[in-house]
């Protein structure tokens, strides 16, 4: 799955959860906490620079979201 992810900024990760149904809960510090139904997930801001692939596949492991899902929604 790691050598098939994108390299993307954290603003596209972050409208693709929100598509998915994901909604700002708060942010602190460099960190964006996300919520669905009760599932919380948190999202590394890293600005001006891509999200490392391991990072990407965290975010998308926490958030219970399939590789082809999440790139439906990009």
């Amino acid at each position: 799955m790691a050598d098939k992810l994108p390299v993307l900024k954290t603003d596209e990760i972050v409208r693709a959860l929100f598509k998915l149904g994901f909604r700002s809960k708060r942010k602190r510090g460099s960190h964006l906490i996300l919520e669905r139904s009760g599932q919380v997930i948190v999202v590394a801001i890293h600005e001006g620079r891509d999200v490392p692939r391991g990072t990407l596949k965290r975010i998308l492991k926490q958030a219970n979201v399939s590789l082809e899902e999440f790139m439906k929604m990009l």
